[in-house]
């Protein structure tokens, strides 16, 4: 099945939605969130995926849930694979 959209980076997220808006630099929010500067950046780069410790933290500053966070990169992970993994060999079980 194809998918209808094409899944963003969470750091595309980040940075457009929440830094941008709230003219806050990526070394703000790291400090804000007591992490180191580059995570944010690579985050916001699309050079690394957000962890559950970071979408806990990013809950706690902007108001939403750890799950909004995990959602983005669960959903840009699982469009990334279907681009790149092959599973048209696989065969469903037969349902009993």
């Amino acid at each position: 099945m194809k998918s209808i959209c094409n899944p963003v980076h969470p750091g595309e997220v980040l940075g457009n939605l929440f830094l941008e808006p709230s003219k806050m630099s990526a070394g703000a929010l790291a400090k804000r969130l007591d992490v180191p500067r580059t995570r944010i950046e690579r985050i916001v780069k699309g050079n690394t995926a957000l962890t559950a410790d970071t979408a806990l933290r990013l809950s706690i500053v902007f108001g939403n849930t750890p799950e909004f966070w995990m959602n983005l990169q669960r959903a840009y992970d699982l469009a990334q694979a279907r681009k790149v993994v092959d599973v048209s060999n696989i065969e469903p079980l037969a349902v009993v």
